[in-house]
């Protein structure tokens, strides 16, 4: 609730149901996947394959670039078709491409393979993304899905790198088989296509009324074009800080434990974002978050040990769930329609082509690590100052919205 006595208003609809929050919750999972491993599974892509770090950059570009262009095919479509058939073609085109990767290996073959995977993956999590800002609650519904990062990522961490390269590659494709067991607990059509926000008016007597706002187009186009330059920073980082590791002065067995361990800081980081958002709403302490994560960024650039390594990594982490709550919850908060809620994905692969292939170039260029962790804090800095704009117009507009929780 606002200082002026208003908060946001929905009805609860099947899509709080806990068969489709569950069957979302694991697609969100299995979909994003290969970002939250993408530190384990750019090491394998070096080792087990022979790739070079600049070809890392650019595979992993393509991965997530693929889940960035399935997402905007999903946004045109998420309101018109049948969200199930979605699932089942586009877990098909993952499984295949998956599968195709076992027995192609070279880097041209593998690069358009993991191009046509992420595309698949990226209609796969952009209907599961899409379904979980319809329920009533989206700010909760990402709240979980985030704090069941905690664990998957902590798990593929562990787990991944003792296994094969081909062995990565059956993981995902059994991870995707799965979820077509459960295909009908995904509601299949949207509720609403309307942009706009119930706004709940406490009145002095102690009644309540609630009155329809319509937001500006700009809301959501900002919230979007501010993930793409988050993920900037995300997608450079989470790339390339095991293989930065390597090449510096930290031993390479701690690393690994920090990786593993940070993920859990995850979890304190929902709980943490929950109290706070409660209090002061998701904007505020969102501003906050993006000035110190460019900080706990760019202190790498003078060079990594194992003392700045885990604080880095710990805050790093603590951190990301509260930008991914605010971004995600801000846009289901405007969106019942999903569209614009299913290009958050895409928002988010496009900012993991740009990230990588950006350090991909710097390092081409012989400039190190140094110069990639500084670009990613210009990109978190930039982030905040979108974040900031949108904040101060919604303040005058739309106060139920600019300090929603």
């Amino acid at each position: 609730m606002t200082s002026d006595g208003t908060t946001l208003h929905h009805e609860k609809t099947v899509f709080d149901g806990w068969r489709s929050i569950s069957i979302s919750l694991y697609m969100t999972l299995v979909g994003y996947g290969v970002l939250v491993g993408i530190p384990v599974i750019s090491t394998a892509w070096v080792n087990l394959l022979g790739f070079s770090e600049v070809e890392v950059g650019r595979v992993a570009g393509a991965d997530l670039g693929g889940l960035s262009l399935g997402a905007v095919l999903t946004a045109v479509l998420v309101a018109k078709v049948d969200r199930r058939l979605l699932v089942v073609i586009s877990a098909i085109i993952a499984i295949t491409a998956n599968g195709l990767c076992t027995i192609m290996v070279e880097y041209e073959q593998v690069f358009w393979l993991r191009l046509v995977s992420g595309f698949g993956g990226g209609i796969y999590t952009a209907v599961a993304v899409a379904t979980l800002g319809a329920s009533s609650k989206p700010a909760r519904a990402y709240n979980m899905m985030l704090f069941s990062f905690a664990f998957s990522q902590a798990l593929e961490m562990n787990f991944l790198p003792q296994l094969s390269m081909n062995g990565i590659y059956f993981t995902f494709i059994i991870c995707f088989a799965i979820s077509l067991l459960f295909i009908r607990w995904i509601p299949p059509r949207p509720l609403e296509k309307i942009l706009d926000v119930e706004i709940d008016f406490e009145e002095k007597t102690g009644g309540h009324h609630v009155e329809h706002k319509h937001v500006p187009a700009y809301v959501p186009w900002l919230c979007l074009s501010a993930i793409v330059v988050t993920y900037v920073n995300i997608g450079a980082y989470w790339v390339y800080i095991e293989l930065a590791s390597a090449n510096s002065a930290a031993d390479p067995a701690w690393v690994g434990e920090v990786l593993t361990w940070a993920s859990f800081l995850s979890i304190v980081g929902c709980l943490f974002a929950t109290v706070i958002s409660n209090r002061f709403g998701l904007a505020r302490p969102l501003l906050v978050t993006l000035v110190v994560q460019a900080g706990i960024v760019v202190m790498l650039a003078d060079g990594i040990n194992n003392t700045n390594i885990i604080f880095s990594v710990f805050m790093f982490n603590f951190l990301w769930i509260f930008i991914d709550v605010y971004q995600m919850s801000t846009v289901a908060n405007i969106d019942h329609s999903g569209r614009f809620a299913a290009l958050m994905p895409g928002a988010q692969g496009l900012g993991q082509i740009i990230g990588p292939n950006i350090a991909a170039s710097l390092l081409g260029m012989g400039m190190g690590y140094s110069a990639v962790f500084v670009m990613c804090a210009c990109a978190a800095l930039t982030a905040m100052m979108i974040y900031a704009f949108m904040y101060i117009r919604l303040r005058k507009t739309i106060p139920a919205l600019a300090d929603a929780s």
